[in-house]
């Protein structure tokens, strides 16, 4: 009697999941514009979030001293490549997980989901490997004393450990953002860093433990992530998360690869890109390096939700893909590269007219703030084109296709911009905003090129069908 109850029960609730997500399919073909805020807004709180946290992480450690800052400076490398390589398993999960959901193909998502579990598993193992010898010799390559390479080693290695917990997290995030539920991984990623600002100063401060405690605190909130993440695709994920859905695929392990390796080879060439201009900077000196940072930072304020729009137009590009809903496709791409274009045109025209007032955010220092200002008022303009290329990147994923996005990328950063601001300042002996000026220049022109290619990318999809 109780297992024939449990068996209607779990019947009831597979059916109940199962007309869930094709409501929600039917309910974004009803209105893709819609659909577009309702993934993107969950995504902007959560990036905000992760703002908030890196400002009180980094006062939390600063307090410790100069050597500790700089020891959580030179981390940032191996850190990006995390983030890269969970960035790009996310997308290329997310990509083809939704194209097979869009298609009523349950089984073939269920069984993507599974090889992204494992990947993440297996490259998380692959970096804890090859990462913990060679951490501190890598720190002492990037300059830093022996003291701060030491610190910085003792941080990154508790790290390492951490990717276990981050990279499955990550990957359970994937599957619910391409079911189209950005709402349960947001819930996760903040949960789990209020957990890291709580834990932060009990393990630098009280228990005395200095950076590798920050570290220790990270990992813990990595951990917390991850068994929220099993809780939540346990109850209410529409796929059946288990070791019974896998079947190893080399199509679904190649679609997963073709479209995620391209997107973490984007954030590695960003972080490259980044590292130039800060060297290009510190030629002219030290408060030039500080005016970028500041302006970068004022930036991110819009670039944040180009992201996330960006992420929500490539869930429902691989959805609607995989319906053959070419109308919805078509509105949702053309949409999200419109919205974003005016939305950044508008921010930009604010950032050229009052640059002062968000630079007064981050300093009040009288030269800082000129300097900040000049290149704000120059830089602000690549943020449209930026937009547009990067929307395009994504819906290009979403229609499987990873290589278009890097070799815009690679481009704009490397083809145009690196060398034209090196040839600027070196050659013709122009100042430093021959850097924001560069960067109008390569994004105009990438942005050129990515929309002829979504457009021919996009016919062809069509005609294959």
């Amino acid at each position: 009697m109780t297992y024939s109850r449990t068996n209607q029960s779990f019947i009831t609730v597979s059916l109940f999941l199962r007309r869930m997500a094709k409501d929600r399919v039917e309910e974004f073909l009803k209105n893709p514009k819609r659909a577009l805020l309702v993934l993107a807004t969950p995504i902007i709180v959560s990036m905000i979030v992760q703002t908030l946290y890196s400002i009180v992480d980094t006062a939390f450690v600063g307090r410790l001293g100069t050597e500790a800052l700089a020891a959580l400076t030179f981390t940032f490398p191996p850190f990006l490549v995390l983030i890269a390589l969970t960035s790009g398993l996310g997308a290329g999960m997310s990509s083809r997980i939704s194209r097979s959901l869009g298609a009523r193909h349950k089984t073939s998502a269920e069984n993507a989901a599974m090889h992204g579990l494992f990947i993440s598993l297996i490259l998380a193992v692959i970096v804890l490997i090859i990462g913990l010898p060679i951490l501190e010799p890598f720190f002492t390559l990037l300059g830093a004393t022996e003291a701060i390479a030491k610190l910085a080693t003792d941080y990154m290695k508790i790290i390492l450990f951490g990717a276990l917990f981050m990279f499955p997290a990550q990957a359970i995030a994937s599957i619910f953002s391409a079911e189209g539920d950005t709402r349960t991984p947001t819930k996760v990623s903040v949960s789990s860093l209020v957990l890291n600002i709580i834990l932060d100063p009990i393990f630098i401060y009280v228990l005395g433990l200095g950076v590798k405690g920050a570290a220790i605190a990270t990992v813990i909130s990595f951990l917390a992530s991850l068994l929220l993440s099993v809780y939540f695709v346990i109850k209410k994920s529409y796929l059946h998360i288990h070791l019974s859905s896998f079947s190893f695929s080399p199509r679904i392990t190649r679609d997963i690869i073709d479209v995620g390796a391209p997107a973490g080879l984007m954030i590695l060439l960003m972080s490259l890109y980044t590292s130039f201009i800060s060297r290009l900077m510190a030629h002219f000196g030290t408060v030039y390096v500080a005016s970028y940072g500041i302006a970068s930072r004022v930036e991110h304020i819009a670039v944040m939700p180009v992201v996330a729009f960006s992420i929500a137009a490539m869930i429902l590009t691989a959805m609607f893909l995989g319906a053959r809903e070419y109308n919805a496709l078509k509105v949702v791409s053309d949409y999200s590269i419109r919205v974003m274009f005016v939305f950044t045109l508008l921010m930009a025209a604010l950032f050229f007219l009052m640059p002062v007032l968000f630079l007064r955010i981050f300093t009040q220092e009288l030269e800082l703030l000129s300097l900040g200002a000049a290149y704000l008022r120059v830089s602000a303009f690549s943020l449209p084109p930026f937009a547009i290329g990067m929307m395009v990147s994504r819906i290009m994923q979403g229609l499987g296709y990873g290589l278009p996005g890097l070799v815009v990328t690679v481009a704009r950063l490397i083809i145009i911009a690196m060398p034209l601001m090196y040839f600027a300042i070196f050659v013709l002996g122009y100042s430093y905003l021959a850097i924001p000026a560069a960067m109008v220049i390569s994004g105009v022109v990438s942005a050129g090129i990515a929309l002829v290619w979504l457009r021919a990318e996009f016919r062809e999809s069509v005609a294959s069908d």
